[in-house]
């Protein structure tokens, strides 16, 4: 199999126990949709939406949405959310690098830290905005890689496999230099700003636990060493223990993230 394509089906497969976090990006969501400017009527596309927390938050608004993730169990996921909300989304299950859409149909693109993950930046950028109408917005909330979801993913690739070659780092995509880079001329009115999310939590060891059960990377990982490489688990754990600690609040961990927002020119 192609590597990138082998990567793809590994990450589809890491994310599928994600559906727990969605209490925690979902209470960041509506940053993301006030900050890209999401109204009534308009039409928005949510790229590796997850289990819907920011097409749910649009939709609130009264504008039409469609979400698309790599991930069957997410996508089943945000369906149930749907149903539960009473509201109607456009659900697909598909690559961010590969949009089963046609040119100009969105007048918004939007992604809270999922199409970060997409494994070719150059590819993702250029479908995003393809989907885009001109003059027309993409904004996402990505991890900066200095600040703790950005060093914790760092740790965890120090202790991992190395991904195939081309296959970028998802902490590259919080560095506003990095960003300005890969949209280049094809946007104008780059604009940034910051937010925080507040994951409740009694300890960092709890932490260190409950991202262990549901996120993709750290599970593998996890799963890999516990047979391989037990004192090398036991030193990740420690050290994820420690990083978390420098960033915990009397029962919950800060986690500040960038929020990006551009016109397709």
């Amino acid at each position: 199999m192609d590597p990138i394509a082998q990567f793809k089906d590994g990450q589809k497969a890491a994310w599928a126990s994600f559906s727990p976090l969605e209490s925690v990006t979902g209470s960041v969501a509506p940053r993301l949709v006030e900050f890209a400017g999401i109204s009534r009527g308009a039409e928005v596309l949510d790229v590796a939406c997850g289990t819907g927390v920011v097409a749910l938050t649009a939709v609130r608004l009264g504008a039409r949405v469609t979400g698309i993730d790599i991930t069957p169990e997410l996508v089943s996921r945000a369906k149930e959310n749907a149903a539960i909300l009473q509201v109607e989304v456009t659900w697909h299950e598909g690559d961010a690098e590969a949009l089963p859409f046609p040119d100009g149909k969105f007048d918004f693109v939007v992604s809270q830290f999922g199409h970060m993950f997409a494994p070719r930046p150059d590819v993702v950028v250029k479908e995003m905005l393809r989907v885009l109408k001109p003059g027309a917005t993409i904004a996402f909330s990505t991890w900066p890689p200095e600040l703790f979801i950005g060093r914790m993913f760092a740790l965890t690739a120090r202790y991992a496999p190395p991904p195939p070659p081309g296959v970028s780092p998802p902490p590259q995509w919080g560095d506003p230099n990095i960003i300005r880079e890969r949209l280049g001329a094809a946007v104008k009115d780059l604009t940034f700003t910051r937010g925080t999310m507040q994951f409740q939590t009694l300890s960092p060891q709890h932490y260190r636990h409950y991202m262990e059960a549901n996120v993709g990377p750290i599970s593998k990982l996890v799963q890999s060493l516990e047979t391989s490489d037990p004192p090398k688990l036991a030193t990740f754990r420690r050290e994820l223990e420690e990083l978390a600690a420098i960033y915990f609040e009397p029962n919950w961990l800060r986690q500040d993230f960038l929020i990006t927002r551009a016109t397709k020119a």
